[in-house]
């Protein structure tokens, strides 16, 4: 049944690959080409519309699903022998409507090609536009390496070796010239000092009440040795620069200090100064 069936297939489809001829008459190919489509369209149809109401034996229900499949298998099987049998044929062979045709298939690749083209063209573009600014950097790169082997060579030329010995005996001459930078700063400071601020006359000495109100004298030191004490005291012990005003601080010197903010009053006890951290 299964090979009946594939024989009336395969016949009806070689009406329909012989039926090319008709329409040859048309004027229009493309109009030609459409009808011959559709008359085969249609055929094919109606051969399978006759596939579908050709009736089939019904085996037995124990060997129901095997019977379809070895039908099946027949089926495909004699089908398959009468496609290879078969040679591709022209759908039609009149050549308005292959000129017709190939016109449309070169147009439809121009338009591809151009696309194409275009698709290259901007992709050529931007590789140069990347190209040069790779170009520009590579340049600024050598420039900037052969500035620093100017750099690196210069250097190289003014290189002194290392000496142990040697770097000692600068830091030590630099030591030396600091002392004596301050020693000539103290002593100018000093000599303003004892030229501007002397020490309080009256003798040198003043009358103070001490316990049993004894009267004793008293040697005031100049505004000199006031700031000598503070900058020792702060130097020697920065964690306690704090120093006693006795009876030996005159106190306009005292005053003089506080006001123009060279020294400063311990905040708990009023007996004590120090000095201002200028180097803060």
């Amino acid at each position: 049944m299964a090979e009946k069936l594939a024989k009336n297939f395969s016949s009806d489809m070689q009406d329909v690959s012989r039926s090319p001829s008709m329409l040859l008459d048309s004027e229009n190919p493309e109009e030609q080409l459409i009808e011959e489509c559709e008359n085969m369209w249609k055929q094919v149809e109606e051969c399978h519309t006759k596939l579908s109401l050709q009736s089939f034996e019904t085996p037995p229900v124990s060997d129901l699903k095997l019977s379809l499949l070895t039908n099946r298998f027949k089926a495909l099987s004699a089908e398959f022998n009468q496609w290879q049998k078969r040679e591709p044929e022209i759908i039609t062979t009149n050549p308005e409507v292959l000129v017709e045709l190939g016109r449309e298939q070169l147009q439809k690749l121009d338009h591809e090609l151009e696309m194409v083209l275009s698709t290259v063209n901007a992709k050529n573009k931007k590789i140069k536009e990347d190209f040069i600014r790779e170009q520009k950097w590579l340049a600024e790169q050598e420039r900037l390496i052969e500035c620093l082997n100017q750099t690196v060579e210069g250097m190289n030329n003014h290189v002194v070796h290392f000496s142990e010995k040697r770097a000692f005996q600068e830091l030590k001459t630099k030591m030396l010239k600091i002392k004596a930078y301050k020693e000539d700063i103290l002593n100018a400071l000093g000599d303003f000092l004892d030229e501007h601020f002397p020490i309080p006359e009256n003798s040198g000495t003043t009358k103070k009440k001490r316990y049993s109100s004894e009267e004793e004298d008293v040697q005031l030191i100049s505004l000199h040795e006031i700031l000598e004490n503070l900058i020792n005291k702060l130097v020697n012990t920065p964690h306690d620069p704090y120093i006693t005003i006795n009876d030996s601080f005159w106190s306009p010197y005292i005053e003089l200090l506080l006001r123009y903010g060279i020294a400063l009053r311990h905040p708990q006890d009023p007996n004590k100064i120090r000095l201002e951290n200028f180097h803060q």
